[in-house]
């Protein structure tokens, strides 16, 4: 149970103030939105996402909320008057927020779409990252890569590894130095192997850029929402691909904390306790 007082954080040296609840909650149970099926994981299996899709876009939402307000809406601003961009960087979606005139706004991609798949593909011509990539997944399977985030800072001794790949139609290898897993994908005659940091990168960079375009100037710093279960090399391998992809992730927030606190952020009614 959290204290309901303002709570400054200096983490990453960055001018950041919280605001925690009266919030209980029991053994994740927030991670609604991360707690998904363990069905064979292949493009066509992510449709049966759908149904839970509608309590995780809600998480999401707060998720969203949390990361902007913590970065820009409640803090004072930063020096530069830089925006700072929050991103829920999903194992299956993804999304970008900004806190502009006193609310947050969930941005919407190039296709209209407020949250973006996280699926990269190569194809002999281009790579495609998103909705374009998701769209032709059924044709191009081994060389469409989705569910990177399960990779992320782990092993590829990992159990969870070993599991995973007898899931993908893409594959996994072993690196050649530090026994992390890598993707390899085909493109024309070429064989290219990704660590999953550069692939995530990828699907950032599609972030950034969907903000971008929105605020109309460049982004350079963002907050960026991990699971609670995610350990310390996990969390530096998600600002490491931030910094691929041109980011300086100023704070790195548990999913769950972003969506309790941000559930409470527009509510006057005093303190109770909420179950999420």
């Amino acid at each position: 149970e959290a204290q309901s007082k303002p709570v400054a954080s200096s983490q990453h040296n960055t001018r950041t103030v919280g605001f925690t609840t009266h919030a209980k909650t029991s053994s994740h149970a927030m991670l609604v939105r991360s707690r998904r099926s363990r069905s064979p994981r292949s493009p066509s299996a992510s449709s049966t996402f759908f149904t839970s899709w509608t309590v995780g876009s809600l998480i999401t939402t707060l998720v969203l909320a949390w990361c902007v307000v913590c970065a820009s809406g409640q803090a004072p601003p930063p020096a530069d008057g830089e925006d700072i961009i929050g991103i829920d960087l999903g194992t299956t979606y993804s999304a970008v927020s900004v806190y502009k005139n006193g609310k947050f706004e969930i941005i919407a991609n190039d296709m209209g779409n407020r949250v973006t798949p996280s699926y990269v593909a190569f194809t002999d011509q281009e790579r495609l990252v998103g909705d374009a990539a998701k769209n032709q997944a059924s044709l191009n399977p081994t060389n469409t890569l989705y569910d990177v985030k399960r990779l992320i800072g782990r092993l590829f001794s990992d159990a969870t590894v070993t599991a995973d790949r007898k899931l993908w139609p893409f594959e996994v290898v072993k690196a050649a130095a530090g026994g992390k897993p890598n993707v390899l994908v085909s493109q024309g005659e070429t064989t290219k192997s990704f660590a999953p940091e550069e692939v995530s990168a990828m699907i950032l960079g599609k972030m950034k850029e969907t903000a971008e375009a929105y605020l109309g100037h460049p982004v350079t710093k963002a907050v960026v929402t991990v699971p609670a279960y995610f350990n310390e090399g996990q969390r530096q391998a998600t600002k490491d691909a931030g910094t691929i992809a041109g980011l300086d992730v100023v704070r790195i927030l548990n999913e769950p904390t972003a969506a309790a606190l941000a559930y409470g952020l527009d509510k006057d009614a005093g303190e109770k306790t909420i179950l999420v």
